[in-house]
């Protein structure tokens, strides 16, 4: 399955987010190896079965086999960070902002793509999982590289109609399986 696929699964009534995915996936402000690593890294961070086969499928056909590993770790090591720094961040001032995380993070320092490349797709997952720390960190470090601020936007625009389109199918799941419906 591709994200093309993907469109015709979504319902009539999210025709904005159909035109988005069209629109996003012709996005020329990031390189495809970028665009198809932040479609990837977030598809698994919204955690549809569907939109993740979609993401996959695009993501083998146009990046290397190390590319995809990279934007999978970016969603692995994130699924982590975000929980541990969002807790750290709900506690201003307290104890918890001056301890050491003692959680292995090998992976940021030796990604196996280009760093800027996988701080975005780390960027756009901690945007999805809501970790204002994450997001700030990874923002600084991207503009800090030469990132330009609609680069970055592209990148959470990705995951925000990703992380709308996951949702979508899971509600429509839910409604199918319903007495109701």
């Amino acid at each position: 399955m591709s994200l093309e696929t993907l469109k015709s699964l979504l319902p009539g009534y999210a025709k904005d987010i159909k035109l988005n995915l069209s629109s996003l996936a012709n996005e020329e402000i990031l390189s495809p190896q970028q665009a198809l690593g932040c479609f990837l890294a977030t598809a698994l961070a919204s955690g549809n079965a569907a939109v993740i086969q979609a993401a996959q499928a695009d993501a083998n056909a146009g990046m290397s086999t190390e590319a995809v590993e990279a934007a999978k770790a970016a969603h692995a090591i994130m699924a982590m960070n975000n929980i541990y720094y969002k807790f750290v961040g709900f506690m201003e001032g307290s104890e918890y902002q001056t301890m050491p995380a003692k959680l292995r993070m090998n992976i940021i320092g030796n990604p196996g793509v280009e760093k800027t490349d996988f701080e975005l797709w780390a960027l756009a997952v901690s945007a999805i999982n809501g970790c204002k720390f994450c997001v700030s960190s990874h923002e600084a470090l991207l503009t800090k590289e030469g990132l330009s601020r609609a680069q970055i936007q592209a990148a959470i625009r990705i995951a925000s109609v990703v992380h709308a389109a996951a949702k979508i199918l899971d509600g429509e799941d839910i409604l199918q399986a319903s007495p109701e419906s």
